[in-house]
């Protein structure tokens, strides 16, 4: 059945309402929509290549506070997918999220833009998601801009715990998958949000990935490559569903998980609704939040006099690395040299040199900072995980 679009005077309508009038004819939209959007706080984490697309999106559809966090510097090899950069942003080395906070301020400047330059990990996430932070309220929605699983896996135990929709994206070389997630808050289905009473939660992530795929096996941007295209398609993907959440349409988020191939011309609807049924979660039906816990995920360790820090998987996600693999992938970068018990290369990431010594439990040392959250995006970038 048509669904007829609203009609609304564009004269009528306040100055702050006004530059919305073309989203505001769209059925299930309207003025109230538009107000939904203006009252709502989106969590932005991480703003590369898909958050850039996602906060540009959200800013222009006047949601009305993006909190954006980032831990990384702008570099000339972003510029090819990172929509809000340009180069005199690599010229100044600004920090991503303020980058992004200076751009949103010249689009739209009704939108109030938090930027956090931080590591999102399992000590701060429910803060920057607004739970007991005395600076902003708890957010309305999360929405995954990052590049690894052990951060989407953080994000998605805090979403379950605390009731937050979030929306996972992830796009490298020419694939890409998107899906927005309505968390089930309690066991057996007796939650108490607005989407479990209408019957409309889904998995969460951990029941479809059940376990992040090892360090080093999956390629990441930096060292398989990324088209534009394909982060477009994914973030912009994103960003619809969140209004559809933000606006209230709860009933029209897709039910399924977008998957594509650019290169192959494949484009899928994945049926994982299912996943909860079948799945013995511990996240949503065990409520045991082992990424918000700090059980699993890498730990690092400053090793003094050594200029150098140690990152260490912990128990249950060591695994056996394939050094000719990740060889292959990182011999573009620089010198690489590997034998059965660790691999060694030397790369260069924002101008910064750096040595990589990666061991066969998925153990490194980055060589060349004394940073935690600078070795973390260096072994996040070129080894993954």
């Amino acid at each position: 059945m048509a669904i007829t679009p609203h009609t609304i005077d564009q004269s009528t309508l306040p100055p702050e309402l006004a530059r919305y009038h073309r989203q505001m004819l769209l059925p299930g939209f309207g003025i109230e929509g538009q107000k939904k959007l203006m009252s709502s706080t989106a969590l932005v984490v991480g703003c590369g290549a898909l958050g850039t697309v996602i906060v540009n999106m959200l800013a222009r559809a006047g949601v009305g506070h993006i909190v954006v966090v980032d831990r990384d510097f702008i570099e000339m090899t972003n510029l090819q997918r990172q929509i809000l950069f340009d180069e005199q942003d690599v010229k100044d080395a600004i920090p991503k999220a303020e980058a992004a906070k200076r751009k949103i301020a010249q689009i739209n400047s009704q939108v109030k833009v938090t930027a956090i330059v931080d590591d999102v990990n399992h000590t701060n996430i429910e803060k920057l998601a607004g739970i007991g932070n005395d600076a902003y309220g708890k957010v309305d929605i999360i929405v995954d801009g990052v590049d690894n699983f052990e951060t989407r896996y953080i994000a998605n135990d805090c979403a379950v715990k605390h009731g937050i929709p979030y929306v996972y994206g992830g796009s490298v070389g020419t694939v890409g998958a998107a899906y927005a997630i309505l968390p089930h808050t309690a066991p057996l289905g007796t939650g108490e949000t607005v989407w479990e009473k209408a019957g409309l939660a889904t998995p969460c992530l951990r029941c479809i990935y059940e376990q992040a795929p090892p360090p080093g096996v999956n390629p990441t941007c930096d060292t398989a490559g990324v088209i534009g295209p394909a982060v477009s398609i994914v973030s912009n993907y994103q960003v619809a569903e969140a209004l559809k959440i933000l606006t209230g349409n709860l009933d029209r988020l897709s039910r399924t998980m977008l998957s594509f191939d650019l290169w192959e011309n494949t484009f899928r609807q994945l049926k994982v609704q299912k996943a909860y049924d079948v799945a013995e979660c511990v996240c949503c039906k065990g409520r045991q939040f082992e990424f918000l816990d700090g059980m699993f995920g890498s730990s690092t360790t400053t090793l003094c006099g050594r200029n150098a820090v140690q990152i260490t998987p912990k128990a249950g996600e060591k695994a056996q690395m394939n050094f000719d693999e990740i060889a292959t992938r990182l011999r573009g970068m620089g010198t690489v040299t590997a034998n059965k018990f660790m691999l060694r290369a030397d790369i260069v990431d924002q101008g910064n040199p750096y040595e990589l010594t990666v061991f066969s439990d998925g153990r490194a040392i980055v060589r060349g900072t004394k940073e935690a959250n600078v070795a973390r995006s260096v072994y996040a970038k070129y080894i993954g995980g």
